[in-house]
């Protein structure tokens, strides 16, 4: 009886952990469909599968971040994840990179329909857009006092958090190829976070977030360097006057974040009394002017044919639609009631930054001694308005 007893035992233990197993992996598919997007307004047919909803980054005090999944339009999985972050700071992916820079739709001027993207980038890939940190877009905080502390350092671990336990809703993507693309301040989420996912996974041998590298454009990399070449970029396009310039140069320390009055007079002249209605942020184009009726419409039409495909009012799209109830109830968003509207950029966030890095250069020297691919690109006619976009 003793021998039947341990054999039975033994039998049943292996039984025991296969049903474990089983019923964990039926809750994370279940929770997978709970954040299936199974369409949004206005949008047209598609073939791939959309994703988004919170995940929880720190229970303490309250914080979660929103994704929104875009799985490749052929063979998914097959294809390798991309999180893509836009930043600001303050800046939403949802806005920016998801509806005006690599994703699958783009919002009419109406705020009420989408048509596609031609050049959209899950095409090759299976992008994770994430509206970070907590206070941007979607994503919120229980802790009204993290929406004026946020930085550099807090941004990062909750990024970390956050993939690891996105794999863990959705563990298809655990040792799939992953890269990690962002722009202008960006410039410093991206590579922090690559760093943090780095250390984590040295106490792996085979570690499930497989990094392989990472992409940024447009972005905020070196304080001194960037700052120099910006100044260099407004007087090199005849943006700022000679004076201006000169002032600029003599009176500013790019070489850490203390300021002078002179340095804050002589930028400040520049940006309100030089600049005109130039957009900084695309010198070439129309800016988007708002009229009395709520109206949008370009500030000078001439334009229109210069710069086909062009929207300098995208933005404004997009804070409409993404308001609307019907969206956010499609996206699984706002399910707590956030007591402001959805916008593309947080102030509040981006006037109360406590840390930020000088230079994100030693983080790429480690980074590619340790063999990851690193892509960095310029694109000096367009950056995201709103966001901390560095043109050299």
């Amino acid at each position: 009886m003793a021998v039947q007893s341990k054999t039975t035992h033994l039998l049943i233990l292996p039984l025991l952990l296969i049903s474990s197993l089983t019923t964990a992996l039926l809750a994370l598919t279940e929770q997978q469909e709970l954040d299936r997007i199974s369409s949004l307004l206005g949008q047209p047919p598609v073939t791939f599968s959309q994703f988004s909803g919170y995940v929880t980054v720190n229970e303490k005090h309250g914080r979660a971040l929103f994704y929104w999944l875009t799985e490749a339009t052929t063979t998914p999985d097959k294809k390798p994840l991309v999180l893509w972050l836009n930043g600001g700071p303050g800046c939403s992916s949802v806005a920016y990179g998801a509806s005006e820079e690599i994703g699958p739709f783009r919002i009419n001027r109406t705020g009420s329909s989408l048509y596609m993207n031609k050049y959209s980038w899950n095409r090759e890939a299976n992008i994770l857009f994430l509206e970070s940190p907590a206070g941007v877009g979607f994503s919120y905080t229980n802790t009204s006092s993290n929406l004026k502390d946020s930085g550099d350092k807090r941004t990062a671990q909750d990024a970390l958090v956050f993939v690891i336990r996105w794999m863990s809703r959705f563990p298809q993507y655990k040792y799939r190829e992953f890269y990690i693309a962002g722009e202008s301040y960006a410039g410093h989420y991206v590579p922090q976070l690559a760093k943090k996912i780095h250390d984590y996974n040295k106490a792996y041998p085979r570690p499930f977030i497989n990094l392989k590298g990472f992409i940024v454009g447009n972005a905020v990399t070196d304080s001194y360097y960037d700052s120099i070449g910006t100044i260099a970029f407004w007087w090199t396009h005849s943006m700022i006057s000679d004076q201006t310039y000169r002032a600029i140069l003599d009176n500013c320390n790019f070489t850490d974040d203390t300021t002078s009055k002179k340095c804050d007079d002589a930028v400040n002249y520049a940006i309100y009394h030089e600049f005109g209605n130039i957009d900084p942020y695309s010198i070439y184009t129309p800016s988007c002017v708002q009229l009395p009726n709520s109206t949008m419409r370009l500030k000078n039409t001439l334009f229109r044919r210069r710069v086909s495909g062009y929207d300098p009012c995208t933005e404004n799209y997009a804070e409409k639609y993404y308001n609307r109830p019907e969206v956010q109830e499609a996206m699984h968003a706002n399910v707590t009631g956030i007591p402001y509207k959805w916008t593309a950029c947080s102030n509040v966030l981006n006037r109360n930054w406590k840390d930020s890095e000088s230079s994100m250069l030693p983080i790429y020297k480690e980074l590619i001694a340790a063999g990851l691919r690193i892509w960095v690109f310029r694109n000096i006619s367009r950056c995201s308005g709103g966001e901390r976009c560095q043109i050299t």
